[in-house]
């Protein structure tokens, strides 16, 4: 953690034996195993003093925000940190950017992995957290579709969610929203932090996404892990100096457990 911040997962056993290997390492009253390179990087860090342990939280109840240990699907990894390692899985895969209409497997469907565009890019690291974002959205929208004005009917779960201006009122309804701003001290960038760019100022409202990155870019501004467009493959980019943010989302602690809706 960094400013009450999770930043990078450890496997951590514990000292009793068995856990992840290396000796015992006793820190005041808690006895850690860790790998030898994760000890020597952690040895100038951690000391009995500073050493904090906490319960796994499933996320705190509805209307409260989030906190940031909140752990959806039960990993060990606090959500925030779990979307950004699966924006970083995505940049391992280069999908390359290919637009068009996919019919998918419900729920849980996805293209094929060797393909993508922006918003593929968000559904699969949300779900490395747990989040079915293809189940979301269009369980949203049969609860109210009024906030939906852009979705014909029933809606389509092949491909709602696969576009920005759909998702713009998923994230507004059930995501927890943050300052646009990229030089508010009182709500910085955080890693995993989905964000909406506008990237023709001339039409209205955002038509890309993307996910804050944990690494700075030559500009000194966290890079965007994104599939930008024709001829691209998903990767960290260098956008913020210039292309405007004009929503940023963090994902929330579950809500209570809904049995999953087949579409009609």
């Amino acid at each position: 953690m960094v400013a009450g911040w999770p930043v990078k997962v450890y496997p951590v056993g514990s000292g009793g034996g068995g856990g992840s290997g290396g000796e015992p390492w006793t820190l005041g009253e808690h006895t850690l195993r860790l790998r030898a390179g994760d000890r020597a990087e952690l040895a100038g860090l951690l000391s009995a003093t500073n050493l904090q342990t906490t319960a796994r939280q499933p996320g705190a109840a509805s209307g409260q925000a989030a906190a940031p240990l909140s752990d959806r699907d039960g990993d060990g990894i606090p959500d925030p940190l779990d979307v950004l390692l699966g924006a970083k899985k995505t940049v391992l895969g280069a999908d390359a950017y290919t637009g068009g209409y996919v019919k998918l497997a419900y729920p849980m469907g996805d293209v094929p992995r060797t393909i993508g565009v922006c918003t593929d890019v968000i559904i699969r690291a949300v779900r490395n957290a747990g989040l079915d974002l293809q189940r979301e959205v269009h369980e949203d929208i049969a609860r109210s579709p009024r906030s939906y004005p852009m979705v014909k009917g029933r809606g389509d779960p092949n491909i709602d969610h696969r576009r920005v201006k759909t998702l713009l009122p998923y994230f507004l309804r059930r995501w927890q929203a943050h300052t646009a701003a990229l030089d508010d001290a009182a709500d910085p960038l955080r890693p995993g932090d989905v964000v909406l760019m506008d990237t023709f100022p001339r039409r209205v409202g955002p038509d890309h996404i993307g996910i804050v990155s944990d690494t700075l870019g030559v500009s000194g501004k966290p890079l965007i892990i994104n599939n930008w467009t024709d001829g691209t493959v998903t990767a960290e980019m260098d956008l913020l100096p210039f292309v405007p943010i004009t929503h940023r989302f963090r994902i929330p602690p579950p809500a209570a457990q809904r049995p999953s809706r087949r579409p009609r």
